[in-house]
């Protein structure tokens, strides 16, 4: 993962988007490291999509974005 091309630029991408508030939280899913989760706050797709299309890594086509979903956070810790 590391290793992979425009690592750095992408690491640099996502860290604006995480110290701007639209990233909350994210990393990769499964023992692969291929698939990630992302949590953002957003108003709809439509912010979304354009957003991370900005990332180096989804220009030069080595990510992909396979859904968006809503979700309702119904619990969270008291921490």
């Amino acid at each position: 993962m590391r290793g992979q091309q425009a690592w750095a630029e992408h690491v640099a991408f996502m860290d604006n988007l995480a110290a701007d508030g639209f990233v909350v939280m994210g990393g990769p899913v499964g023992s692969d490291e291929q698939d990630f989760l992302l949590a953002v706050r957003a108003a709809d797709e439509r912010e979304i999509r354009p957003t991370l299309e900005r990332d180096p890594r989804s220009q030069s086509r080595q990510l992909e974005l396979r859904s968006i979903q809503p979700w309702i956070i119904l619990l969270e810790s008291a921490e």
